[in-house]
């Protein structure tokens, strides 16, 4: 019996990163150091100041607890692929009075995370409220 080949499945070309100058190839959006940098700018000054009074110590030992019991992405999983959770969201935002229990929590991977606040413009300050029903 001949020996069974495993092929690697082709990944996406590298590309620069986003940053202005910045000509590092990354995967993602931005390189690792400019990542944290726009995340950082983010929740610095794009992010409601009330938003960061919500997520304290309690927040993290919640989605550390959910994300140890969901390791994969519960959309990825709903289509059949596995694919490892890499954010805990909230179904109902806290703003919108969700809270932190865990029929409120699915774990996503970032392309379903993005995908989701894409979908409600959360990110592009165009949010359209959902209706309710």
């Amino acid at each position: 019996m001949p020996e069974e080949r495993r092929t690697k499945v082709p990944r996406k070309p590298k590309h620069p990163c986003a940053y202005p100058g910045c000509a590092r190839l990354t995967d993602k959006r931005y390189c690792e150091e400019h990542e944290k940098l726009v995340n950082r700018q983010y929740e610095r000054y794009g992010r409601d100041p009330a938003t960061r009074n919500r997520y304290g110590r309690a927040w993290k030992r919640i989605r550390d607890s959910y994300a140890k019991e969901h390791p994969l992405c519960e959309e990825c999983l709903k289509n059949g692929t596995f694919v490892p959770m890499e954010q805990v969201h909230h179904i109902k935002p806290l703003a919108e009075g969700g809270d932190h229990s865990r029929s409120n929590l699915i774990s996503l991977c970032a392309s379903c995370h993005s995908r989701i606040h894409a979908q409600r413009g959360d990110r592009w300050h165009n949010h359209k409220p959902q209706s309710s029903g």
